[in-house]
Order: C-alpha cells, then sequence, then structure tokens
C-alpha cells in the first residue's frame, strides 16, 4: 500500500509529498501505456520522474503498492465517470443503454486501465482489501440500477457484468480503433432486458 499522508496537513513537505506521489502515478500509466500493463520497471519509472529506483521505496512499500495505487485511482476515476447515470431514475431502456454507453468510453479510454481494473493482467496483483471495496462499490451501482430496472435475479448481475465486459474485452482486443462491437451495445441491453423480463417495451416501441 501507498504510505498515507493525512489530507489535513499542509506543510510544503506533505505537499510536495503529495505531488510527487501524484507524478509517479502519473508515470506509471505512461509507461503502461507503452510498455504494457504487467511489465511496469521500477528503474524506468525512477528514471521518469528524476530519481533512483530505491528512491520509490519512500513513497511505496513495493511495485504491487504502486499497482494498488493505479487500481483505486482508476475505481475514482470510474465512479466520477458514472456518478450522474448511477443516480439517474426513474431507470429506463435507454438510461441503461446511456449508462453502458458511458462504460464502455471510459473503458476504452485507457485500455491498460481496463486490463488493470477488470482483468488479472498482472501475475500476482490483487488489490488491497481498501481498494477492493471501491470495486465492490461500483458492483453495487450496478446492482441497485438493476434492481430498480425491475431485474430481482441475483444471478443476472453476473449476467450483465459478463455481458459488458465480454462485449468491451472484444472490441479491445480485436478492433481498438474501431466500433465492431460498440455497435452491439444497444442490441445487447434490448437482448439482456429481455431476457429477464424486466423494463418490457411499450406497443407501438421499435423492435
Amino acid at each position: 500500500m501507498t504510505t498515507s499522508v493525512s489530507t489535513s496537513t499542509t506543510t510544503p513537505r506533505d505537499r510536495r509529498r503529495r505531488e510527487t506521489i501524484a507524478e509517479i502515478l502519473d508515470a506509471a500509466w505512461e509507461l503502461a501505456r507503452t510498455e504494457g500493463i504487467a511489465s511496469l520497471s521500477l528503474r524506468q519509472l525512477a528514471k521518469r520522474v528524476g530519481m533512483r529506483a530505491p528512491s520509490l521505496y519512500s513513497y511505496f512499500d513495493s511495485k504491487h503498492a504502486i499497482y494498488d495505487a493505479m487500481f483505486r485511482q482508476g475505481q475514482e476515476q470510474l465512479a466520477e465517470h458514472m456518478a450522474d447515470v448511477s443516480e439517474k431514475r426513474p431507470v429506463t431502456r435507454e438510461s441503461l443503454k446511456a449508462g453502458v454507453r458511458l462504460w464502455f468510453e471510459f473503458c476504452l479510454a485507457s485500455p491498460v486501465r481496463y486490463q488493470l481494473m477488470f482483468q488479472r493482467s498482472v501475475p500476482g496483483f490483487e488489490p488491497s482489501p481498501e481498494s477492493y471495496s471501491l470495486a465492490q462499490a461500483r458492483l453495487a451501482d450496478a446492482g441497485r440500477v438493476l434492481l430498480d430496472a425491475g431485474v430481482t435475479d441475483p444471478a443476472a448481475l453476473d449476467l450483465w457484468t459478463a455481458l459488458l465486459t465480454g462485449l468491451t474485452s472484444q472490441q479491445i482486443s480485436n478492433d481498438p480503433t474501431g466500433d465492431r462491437w460498440a455497435r452491439l451495445l444497444d442490441e445487447s441491453v434490448d437482448m439482456f432486458l429481455d431476457h429477464v423480463g424486466a423494463l418490457p417495451t411499450q406497443t407501438g416501441d421499435a423492435p
């Protein structure tokens, strides 16, 4: 885990420490984009921020602690990105489709972030309980949205997440600059809702 820094302190030393941690994480994301999320090199990372590799341990206990901070940062960014949609009520087919498109957009904006957050792309890495609780909160948000849409079977949440991550993984892996699977998002939402019997279309609605 990262060394904790009290947000109540305002000394120049504390501010500089927070700035350095942010700089390290920015550099880590840059390296991940060029070298791959599982190929993060502490030597290269330290060089990018103008320090020697051992100095990184003044800010993070280990390489996995850096991954943990990146995972947590990604979850916080996702929560912010989805905030409006997560609270939108009533839930309709169109609002669900809008939320799915927003989530898909977030994932495609940074494939390495998606890999760290939703796939086991780094051998041996598991997020800390504190960081993983943020992921659980996002899953709970999705569950509440489905419940408000009339989806009462708990197993349907697994189907929902498998559907969305499957489409996203296909898009990232096989058509990263196109829209082959993005075009299927609305249809997939309709298929899911029809399958679970939620939010039935009204007579006269488009099929």
